[in-house]
């Protein structure tokens, strides 16, 4: 790594600092993190133990459910080591292209995780408005092929990310203000014209999480629209009652999402709000989507005490 003038050519490394304002406590801030970061490995494990061994879960919900729990799995893994290590060990430094990797996992996560919340409103849609041909659009290969477009969606989209930042070869630091790599704060050590980094960044929020939220949102209004022209209360309650699951999953996502994403960029808060924030956004969802599937699930429930109780399968 050459410096110029203040400058960085082409720097193999990057310091991450962890969270500015409260380095002198983020050795305990990790210990919350931590607890977040175990309850959604066990959730997100428990999940995808159950839902194979459970024949009554073999629904596209269901299905969709486990791909996000190892989605949800994918994203604790991409964040939580280093930024552990960061915290505890003051192991700041790590390599450009580690870093670049760790941003795409982790932008390509969440792409795949608000693709998949747009799936299981779709889902809830047909189940709904259409419930007669539900298995007859809903079929496994619509459901492979569904979950195919998402992750294709998102490593074509994000992967461009790390390729644009590639290019750039001046940087006027190679310190982070923050406790992982995220898009905006690498965009944010180029001292060179990142226009086209930041214009191609907001359209591929947009483009995922922009397009998601919509189209989430016309299908519960055509779901409550659906609900409330049922003759009985207790039909119109027993098919609320199938989203609420998910209504709780699809508001914490993108609320945390947006909140996150247009305070990087637009807003005026302090860089360990920020942070702070962010990283709630990223490791949150993954703990509580767990807890509110096992909750309103029955057959979850009852498997998680059988495992945890090492009862043996009395179900035949």
């Amino acid at each position: 790594m050459e410096s110029t003038n203040m400058s960085y050519l082409n720097p193999k490394t990057v310091i991450l600092i962890g969270i500015p304002g409260l380095v002198h406590v983020q050795f305990w801030i990790g210990f919350p993190f931590f607890g977040l970061c175990l309850v959604s490995l066990l959730g997100n494990i428990f999940l995808l133990i159950i839902i194979p061994m459970e024949r009554s879960l073999h629904q596209p919900m269901y299905i969709f459910l486990a791909v996000l729990a190892a989605t949800d799995l994918g994203l604790c893994v991409a964040i939580a080591p280093k930024m552990l290590a960061i915290f505890w060990f003051d192991s700041c430094s790590m390599a450009f292209d580690a870093c670049l990797t760790q941003l795409f996992f982790i932008h390509a996560l969440q792409g795949m995780e608000s693709g998949i919340l747009l799936a299981m409103a779709f889902d809830r849609y047909v189940a709904i408005c259409n419930p007669l041909r539900h298995t007859s659009i809903l079929t496994p290969f619509f459901l492979g092929q569904s979950v195919l477009m998402v992750a294709i969606r998102a490593a074509v989209l994000v992967g461009i990310l790390p390729i644009l930042l590639k290019r750039l070869q001046r940087f006027q630091s190679v310190v982070i203000v923050h406790s992982y790599c995220e898009h905006m704060a690498v965009v944010k050590l180029a001292a060179e014209d990142v226009h086209i980094n930041k214009s191609y960044g907001l359209f591929v929020a947009f483009a995922i999480l922009g397009f998601d939220m919509i189209f989430v949102f016309i299908s519960y209004i055509l779901i409550f629209q659906a609900v409330f022209h049922l003759p009985q209360k207790e039909a119109r309650l027993k098919a609320f009652n199938t989203c609420t699951a998910h209504i709780f999953v699809f508001l914490e996502f993108y609320i945390l999402a947006f909140f996150s994403f247009f305070s990087h960029r637009f807003g005026h808060v302090s860089p360990y709000v920020h942070i702070l924030l962010s990283t709630i956004y990223l490791l949150v969802p993954p703990a509580l989507n767990p807890i509110v599937y096992g909750v309103k699930t029955k057959e979850i429930r009852m498997r998680v005490e059988q495992i945890c109780t090492l009862r043996p399968d009395t179900q035949k």
